[in-house]
């Protein structure tokens, strides 16, 4: 839906998996839309790709096996800096900081950065919770509320996401 309402025709998604929210995606791009699925399990591509050749939206994907903060960086080393409308981080948690950096140099000036499981089951919340994944998320939900390039808003359902919009 936020793919729709934004009329993105270029979007980045990290860490497709079995490739449910890159075909959600490539179903609302337009015939000539564009996404660049990051995934580093080879063998879950090979799901998504399936999934991708059934619905007829193979040409829309670009699926890159690797790490996703590598293909990020790559994109950028290769002028597509401001190119992309939308980006979708469902992915290692222990990253989110670095893959938010990188896609803040990605995605345009009123583009989106949409984060999956920033509440993480609750644990966020839980101040005798403090493993890595659980502090990593915690420090990222932390320093987005600070950071003056995006406009935020954390929606509170399921294990909750954070809708970020470029300034």
């Amino acid at each position: 839906m936020l793919v729709q309402i934004l009329g993105a025709e270029r979007c980045i998604e990290v860490g497709t998996y079995t490739g449910y929210s890159s075909l959600a995606v490539a179903l609302v791009l337009p015939e000539g839309g564009h996404l660049v699925a990051c995934e580093r399990d080879g063998k879950v591509i090979e799901v998504a790709k399936r999934y991708y050749d059934r619905a007829g939206v193979s040409h829309k994907v670009d699926v890159r096996h690797g790490l996703a903060a590598d293909t990020l960086k790559s994109l950028i080393q290769n002028g597509e800096s401001c190119r992309y409308d939308f980006a979708f981080v469902d992915a290692e948690k222990k990253m989110y900081q670095e893959y938010f950096e990188l896609l803040l140099q990605l995605v345009r000036v009123g583009g989106l950065i949409v984060v999956d499981n920033v509440l993480w089951h609750g644990r966020v919340s839980d101040p005798l919770v403090n493993d890595s994944k659980t502090l990593s998320i915690r420090n990222f939900n932390e320093n987005l509320m600070k950071d003056n390039r995006v406009d935020i808003s954390m929606v509170p359902i399921g294990d909750g996401m954070t809708i970020c919009r470029k300034r």
